[in-house]
């Protein structure tokens, strides 16, 4: 997938926690249909080959849909599933090998600084996801990365800016204010009633 059509506005990572008894597969398909751009498949607790069945049936959904499908942090999840990219934190496989193992898929690096964030673009990065903007439950250590700091970021490098971290209707806005190029989101979407409904309101934030 060729990085100029990436559509980075509504970037969805997915927590199975949230959704009480409903299928993952079922909640990702309502909100790309609600708008969703792009879906990161977060699986920090199934076992690889559980992983693995789960990523290949998301991808049969996205790849019918065009959206790209990200693997967050596992590498042979992304080769054995044919997903599009991959995303890696400071902690996870270092970018300059995941692009030397990935030269053709979608690289996205999580900066919380901006030294980070450069180094991330040097080094081959496609798109940074830059966080947390707000306190955030689905990831309770992640750094926190003021407005001011997120604006930085996205004014110092080339590449794209996702923000992440509590973002929800009520604070889009502002987010979107710094001028990044999309907002990663959890439990506004997963964690709602109505996911359809609930993406379709993003989405029209994200319009305007």
């Amino acid at each position: 997938m060729s990085e100029a059509k990436v559509d980075y506005t509504l970037y969805l990572v997915t927590d199975r926690e949230l959704l009480g008894e409903r299928v993952l597969e079922d909640c990702i398909e309502l909100a790309i249909q609600g708008g969703v751009t792009l879906v990161q498949l977060r699986e920090k607790s199934l076992s690889t080959l559980k992983f693995l069945q789960l990523a290949i049936r998301v991808k049969e959904i996205t790849s019918h849909y065009h959206i790209p499908l990200i693997i967050n942090d596992r590498l042979d999840i992304v080769l054995a599933a044919d997903a599009d990219g991959l995303h890696v934190g400071q902690d996870d496989l270092p970018m300059l090998k995941a692009r030397e193992l990935f030269p053709n898929k979608i690289i996205g690096v999580s900066a919380s600084t901006l030294e980070e964030a450069l180094l991330a673009q040097q080094q081959g990065a496609d798109y940074l996801g830059v966080g947390a903007v707000f306190r955030t439950t689905t990831k309770s250590d992640a750094p926190e990365v003021s407005l001011d700091q997120l604006a930085l970021i996205k004014r110092s490098v080339s590449i794209p800016v996702v923000a992440i971290g509590g973002i929800n209707r009520t604070n889009l806005q502002q987010v979107m204010e710094t001028g990044v190029d999309g907002v990663s989101v959890v439990s506004a979407i997963l964690a709602q009633e109505n996911i359809l409904k609930s993406t379709k309101m993003l989405r029209e934030i994200l319009r305007k």
